[in-house]
């Protein structure tokens, strides 16, 4: 233990005896008694000649006597006993002047002098017992916790628990940026003999679960330096003040061990913009915030300590913190596109046997908009389901079951559903099917069923092929299709609607809003962007704010959203109505099986029999597993059958933008 350390433990041991003496001390009094009698009626019983026997204690000032005649002894706290022997001194030769009959003895009174240690013994029998007990509370809590507020709380990152490179995948540029840092932290002289300064820090962007912390991790693990991380959280107390102090003790840490890595996970929760919100800053964090601009880059040099701070809410940061000085680079951790999947895969099915049928190609190409979290989650699960069914190794199976559990949640298969629920359900579902079907930017149907999932009463689960770095018009046109393809179903069958589509509704109205005020595909009120970003994350400043159009564009933004919403109804109702034995072959499969796969649809669609080609399938099974990887050329051709047949349906108006689109 440090001096300083040792200084202050003593300092917070003293401060403890104080107030425990003081509260033994002046416990008895703030507890003691008022005494039913006053002074002077006490003297008053002198002056009349009625004591017959009293004891006087002159330490504590009590005072017992007894009157003549009585028995009961009165307790009285003299207030001052030098006043009180005074007035009673010759009392005994007055009472026996007065009582000749009945004159009293030599030991009528006692005088009592307690010393002050027989008085004090029980006060500092407890003060012993209250610092003994404030030693052992402070060695259980961790030697000393409650004297390091002002300390950074800073977690030893574990030497066999070490990442490096080679477990993020994924984020092949995102590495290379970071191997810069890695290389100046281990050849520092070869940039300073050319004159290069190594950014002072690196803010690491992106969504949740594509691997920031874990890409922190991986520069330190290269590195072989000190690495201190800290959740931005752990900077604010409900005490003034420690925040600011935990920042400098971090950096004092991270100085006197340089080179070293300084890693603030969330900084978004200390780095929030200064002064935003309903009713002003709150001061402590802004405090903390100051201190942290200043460590980065303030008059002190901070050299060769590196600062890297992750965050998804780069849009609430001070703007003091984004520049060139304090982080300057930037690095975007976006979502892995199909081959960083497929590496991510093969980095979590590393420890876990896969059976010949599992090919992480193709999942991967179904897995399009998940996260190295969420591609995590779905191979713990998947190895969950194999050992729940008592199998040795993951199978495709498992891994399907899995994907859709991730996506929509596990089934809830015990509960109970009347026949007219099921029925709606199975038409909903088939409406969105279909509507997928005949919509020809759609990604494919992947799993219908009307089992409950999660939220969801039924589910048609469409996964993505490709990957899209942007949506056409075209594509949200025909979102809004399947989304009110359920709706329709359900009017053009039951002759009523539900409360079942109540989310696709209001994400069929969301995508119409942002068609039109975001992206500018309104003909009528053209290419600009109207109203405020709605993840406008402060109360302060949206909440005296006032929308940057006019009553009457609004009026017309509202129009315009119905317009794009009720032209998507109308084509939904045409595709049903066309297509309307499809609906029903659809929906009295669901009711019958609960369940139908892609393949099955497919087979479907086309007027085949599905069952018979199940079991042909299933027959072929072990040819299928093994010349599996070159089914791409019959899948290719299908989908050019399909394109054509559905061309052969449009209408011109349709082919028209078919074939543009396609061009």
């Amino acid at each position: 233990m440090t001096p300083k350390k040792s200084r202050g433990i003593i300092a917070y041991l003293l401060v403890a005896a104080v107030l425990i003496f003081l509260a033994v001390f002046m416990l008895p009094r703030l507890n003691e008694k008022k005494s039913e009698y006053t002074y002077s009626e006490i003297m008053q019983h002198f002056d009349d000649l009625e004591v017959t026997k009293y004891t006087l204690d002159l330490g504590s000032g009590e005072l017992k006597l007894t009157l003549k005649g009585q028995e009961e002894e009165i307790t009285y706290t003299v207030p001052n006993v030098s006043i009180f022997k005074e007035e009673t001194e010759g009392y005994r030769l007055r009472y026996n002047k007065a009582n000749p009959d009945h004159p009293l003895d030599q030991d009528y009174y006692k005088i009592t002098d307690n010393s002050w240690i027989i008085t004090y013994i029980p006060t500092f029998i407890i003060l012993v017992m209250g610092i003994v007990l404030f030693i052992f509370m402070m060695r259980q809590a961790g030697g000393g916790k409650y004297s390091n507020f002002g300390k950074a709380n800073i977690k030893a990152q574990a030497s066999n628990k070490k990442a490096t490179f080679d477990d993020v995948a994924g984020a092949e540029e995102e590495k290379f940026e970071m191997a810069e840092i890695v290389d100046f932290l281990r050849n520092p002289r070869k940039y300073a003999e050319i004159g290069a300064r190594i950014p002072k820090g690196v803010l690491l962007l992106g969504p949740p679960g594509t691997g920031k912390t874990l890409l922190a991790r991986a520069v330190a693990g290269e590195a072989g330096c000190p690495f201190y991380p800290i959740s931005g959280s752990d900077f604010v107390e409900m005490f003034v003040g420690v925040g600011a102090s935990r920042v400098r003790d971090l950096f004092e840490t991270a100085k006197k061990n340089a080179p070293s890595i300084v890693f603030i996970d969330e900084i978004d929760a200390v780095g929030r913009h200064r002064g935003a919100g309903l009713g002003g800053g709150h001061d402590e964090r802004e405090q903390t915030l100051n201190q942290l601009l200043v460590e980065m880059d303030g008059f002190e040099a901070n050299e060769s300590v590196i600062v890297i701070a992750a965050t998804n809410r780069r849009d609430i940061l001070d703007p003091a913190l984004l520049r060139p000085g304090r982080f300057d680079r930037q690095i975007v951790v976006g979502y892995p596109d199909i081959k960083g999947r497929e590496d991510i895969l093969k980095v979590h099915t590393k420890n876990k046997p896969l059976a010949p049928d599992v090919n992480l190609h193709d999942i991967a190409r179904t897995t399009a908009g998940f996260t190295g979290a969420d591609l995590e989650n779905l191979t713990n699960e998947a190895a969950l389901l194999a050992a729940r069914a008592d199998r040795k190794a993951i199978t495709n199976k498992d891994i399907a079951e899995a994907t859709i559990k991730v996506v929509a949640g596990p089934e809830k298969k015990s509960r109970v559903k009347t026949e007219r629920e099921i029925k709606l359900t199975a038409y909903h579902e088939a409406g969105h099917a279909i509507c997928t079907y005949y919509c020809p930017h759609q990604d494919k149907v992947h799993e219908i069923s009307i089992i409950p999932r999660g939220m969801a009463g039924g589910y048609t689960l469409s996964l993505p092929e490709h990957d899209k770095s942007y949506n056409s018009k075209m594509e949200m046109h025909e979102e809004i299709i399947v989304l009110l393809g359920g709706r329709v179903a359900e009017k053009l069958i039951m002759d009523d609607i539900s409360t079942g589509a109540s989310n696709d509704l209001e994400r069929a109205t969301s995508m119409a809003r942002s068609m039109v005020t975001r992206y500018g595909f309104s003909e009528k009120l053209g290419p600009v962007v109207y109203g405020h970003d709605q993840s406008e994350p402060f109360l302060g400043r949206d909440f005296s704010s006032t929308p940057n159009y006019s009553d009457e564009v609004a009026a017309e933004i509202d129009a315009e959203i119905r317009c794009f919403v009720e032209e998507g109804y109308s084509r939904a109702e045409e595709i049903l109505t066309d297509h309307m034995d499809q609906l029903h072959t659809i929906a009295q499969y669901l009711i019958a099986n609960e369940k139908i796969d892609g393949p099955e649809f497919e087979r479907l669609m086309r007027g085949e029999d599905a069952a018979a080609a199940a079991v042909t399938e299933d027959e072929a099974e072990p040819e299928i597993l093994e010349t599996k990887p070159a089914t791409e050329s019959s899948m290719d051709a299908y989908a050019k059958d399909l394109r054509e047949r559905q061309e052969t349906d449009a209408e011109p108006g349709e082919q028209a933008v078919q074939d543009l689109t396609e061009e």
